[in-house]
């Protein structure tokens, strides 16, 4: 799969997953992302798709990388729907 590819289905499982804040920005938090079933399915390297919507400006994120367990609190928020 190419990285523009991935990143597409990245934002359709946030948009599935995620609700809106209070900014109305989708947001989820990356447990929910990571535990999720069909994502684990669709995503061999959920962290690094991530890490590359966050450089294309797809998504944002505290941090640089993401770990299970240590940041499943964390929002992820989709900047572009």
């Amino acid at each position: 799969m190419n990285v523009a590819h991935e990143i597409n289905l990245l934002v359709q499982e946030i948009q599935r997953l995620g609700s809106k804040n209070a900014e109305g920005q989708t947001s989820v938090k990356f447990g929910v992302l990571f535990n999720d079933d069909r994502c684990a399915n669709i995503f061999e390297a959920l962290v690094g798709t991530l890490k590359a919507a966050k450089k294309k400006n797809v998504v944002t994120f505290k941090g640089e990388l993401l770990l299970q367990g240590v940041h499943d609190n964390v929002d992820v928020i989709l900047l572009q729907e």
